[in-house]
């Protein structure tokens, strides 16, 4: 429903209407909208550990770029750039967000751990500098791919333009 009508049409009323069921089941079991919401959006985050294990497992394995720009593609191929979205538009959400996520966006924070792990386990297996600053890298990396995916309405960017964002940020230190 996210993805489908944006973060303004996400509302309780056509969450409640989408899954057939009274408004009060809602706010039986949250506090409010935006105490769902958050729920949702850390569920999401949950969710990204077995990529994220994935990832890390594919170290020293195929190609550097290409195990990169899968995690970029998986990550906002996902409901990644609605969430951020969700977010920003919604103050009550970020507020709640607060008080169990310190800073930055849960789903974006998240993928730059996932990355900056992946690149330190490459920069560990010498595929990756040794002087390569992974800490830059990957925010880099996930504020290139979010800029690759954040029209909601076209179509997804071609795993070629991923491929050449990724190249293009990470060639400089891949040595492998």
């Amino acid at each position: 429903m996210l993805l489908r009508a944006g973060p303004s049409g996400l509302t309780s009323r056509a969450v409640t209407a989408e899954a057939g069921v009274a408004k009060g089941v809602l706010h039986r079991h949250f506090a409010d909208f935006d105490d769902f919401l958050a729920d949702f959006v850390l569920d999401r985050v949950a969710r990204m550990d077995a990529r994220a294990a994935a990832l890390r497992a594919a170290a020293g394995t195929g190609d550097v770029v290409g195990n990169l720009a899968d995690a970029l593609a998986a990550v906002f191929g996902s409901a990644a750039v609605a969430m951020v979205a969700l977010v920003t538009f919604r103050d009550g959400l970020r507020a709640r967000l607060r008080e169990t996520w310190p800073a930055g966006v849960p789903v974006l924070t998240e993928a730059v751990t996932m990355i900056a792990d992946y690149l330190a386990a490459e920069r560990d297996l010498g595929r990756i500098a040794a002087d390569a600053e992974v800490d830059g890298l990957a925010p880099t990396l996930v504020g290139a791919g979010h800029l690759l995916f954040a029209d909601r309405t076209g179509a997804p960017p071609d795993a070629a333009a991923v491929r050449k964002v990724v190249a293009t940020v990470v060639g400089g230190v891949v040595t492998s």
